[in-house]
């Protein structure tokens, strides 16, 4: 396993927001979480990621554990985030914001070109400020920034998030490039249709526990919707 995160408990002060979630995410898979509203998915990534500290539990990523550790050091050992509502740089060129990633000092197939092969939309814009984009060219530009940073682990926050179908279905189309040039994914979303059709397991939390999990493919509509709502 390439991310093992081992009964994980998460407060805000005195709020408890995961209740020993685990989960597994082999190399080179695509794993999506999948919940409503105020599940702990991104609780969840930003614990991987290194931004919350777990008050009891394990995460541990190829073998060596790194909850406690700060985010640059995660991100330095092949670990990228995508967070929700993208927060992209807005005033720095389209370039700029793409070359932030490269910080990390990692080294890989990901550059300009390749990842404005992927979006080539980026390419086109990329002297303008990133404010001047829609969002979905945003969310494009923050999918783009984490890639130059060659992680082998990339952490997708609700990509679909207030974006037009077109967008998202272009999106999403995306996530086999990523996955077939060796980069594992980890997706939350609350569209499940979506995400479960390009994942290879899921895990659904509610309440801030793992309510379900299983391949798609083995899993029922009625078993999904039980465990998204928890009815």
């Amino acid at each position: 396993m390439m991310l093992f995160v081992d009964t994980v408990e998460v407060f805000y002060d005195e709020f408890q927001a995961l209740f020993g979630v685990s989960l597994e995410v082999a190399q080179g898979e695509t794993v999506a979480i999948i919940g409503a509203n105020g599940a702990g998915k991104t609780t969840l990534l930003r614990t991987i990621s290194g931004v919350l500290r777990p008050r009891s539990g394990q995460v541990r990523y190829r073998n060596s554990r790194i909850d406690g550790q700060p985010p640059f050091k995660v991100a330095r050992l092949g670990i990228a985030m995508v967070p929700e509502g993208r927060k992209i740089f807005p005033r720095l060129s389209v370039r700029d914001n793409l070359l932030v990633g490269r910080q990390s000092g990692r080294r890989g197939h990901w550059d300009l070109e390749r990842v404005c092969g992927l979006f080539p939309i980026l390419r086109e814009r990329a002297a303008f400020p990133g404010i001047d984009l829609s969002g979905g060219q945003q969310q494009m530009l923050a999918i783009g920034r984490a890639l130059m940073s060659n992680p082998d682990l990339i952490l997708l926050d609700e990509i679909s998030l207030g974006l037009a179908p077109l967008v998202v279905k272009e999106l999403y189309g995306t996530l086999g490039a990523i996955a077939r040039a060796g980069t594992t994914v980890v997706l939350v979303e609350q569209d499940v249709a979506r995400s479960t059709q390009v994942a290879d397991r899921v895990y659904c939390l509610l309440e801030g526990q793992v309510s379900l999990s299983g391949r798609p493919a083995e899993l029922s509509s009625a078993q999904i919707a039980r465990a998204y709502f928890g009815v």
